[in-house]
């Protein structure tokens, strides 16, 4: 089983070194590649990312991080193909939990879990915490399917598939989008112990209230309507931004 490790980053000088250094720390070793996709950054991503031994770095010239994904597919050469987030820190035995799903249920072509965070404030992080437990098994049971952008992993062929990451969407909504069209090629996994530690500077910035209805809008459109709720995303570089 051949993992690369895909890493989409727009302007993450300040948390992307960190997030290699756990990426590494905790593979053991069993990364095939680890690619970060430099998505036409102005700061030094680019630098502190080649700055870590063994990590390759490719460009993606138009903002977007559905087009940072495509990027990234098109330049890996494993089988298995894992996205996490830039600010986002990798847990001990994720790696592990990949292989034993994909070995043992060969009909599996995506598996996905939440975030933990590591950040912010205690109390915050814990509601969101409860949030999670309170709504995604559910829903999942549900809907049949769900991932969530910043920790997923999937089969290279699924992926190509099904024709790859739909370009049109900027943000909202296209994790979703992947969930609902990698489902018609196989079993996507949301696993409530897969999960991976990140940041919890879009709560910091947009509030708990305001963001979690503006995902649950976006999960729950392109179930529907096939489309994200959020036609455009205005706060990309809001969202991308480190907190100082």
């Amino acid at each position: 089983m051949k993992i690369s490790l895909i890493i989409p980053a727009y302007n993450e000088e300040l948390c992307i070194k960190k997030c290699l250094e756990s990426a590494i720390k905790h593979s053991d070793g069993k990364f095939h590649e680890i690619i970060v996709v430099d998505n036409a950054s102005t700061d030094k991503t680019r630098e502190y990312a080649l700055s870590v031994s063994g990590v390759k770095v490719v460009h993606e010239s138009k903002k977007g991080l559905t087009r940072a994904r495509q990027c990234g597919l098109e330049a890996s050469t494993g089988d298995i193909i894992a996205y996490i987030d830039a600010d986002t820190l990798l847990p001990p035995h994720w790696v592990s939990k990949v292989e034993k799903i994909f070995n043992e249920q060969p009909n599996t072509v995506c598996l996905s879990g939440p975030y933990r965070y590591h950040d912010g404030i205690k109390w915050k992080n814990n509601v969101m915490h409860l949030v999670w437990w309170l709504t995604a098994p559910f829903t999942y049971r549900i809907v049949g399917y769900m991932v969530l952008g910043g920790n997923f992993v999937a089969r290279k062929d699924a992926l190509l598939a099904m024709g790859g990451f739909d370009q049109s969407i900027d943000f909202y909504g296209e994790d979703t989008d992947i969930a609902r069209r990698l489902s018609k090629h196989g079993k996507v996994v949301f696993d409530m112990s897969f999960f991976i530690h990140s940041s919890s500077r879009r709560f910091s910035e947009e509030g708990l209230i305001k963001t979690n209805i503006t995902y649950a809008l976006n999960f729950l459109w392109p179930i529907l309507f096939k489309r994200p709720f959020t036609k455009k995303s205005t706060d990309i570089r809001k969202l991308s931004r480190t907190n100082k």
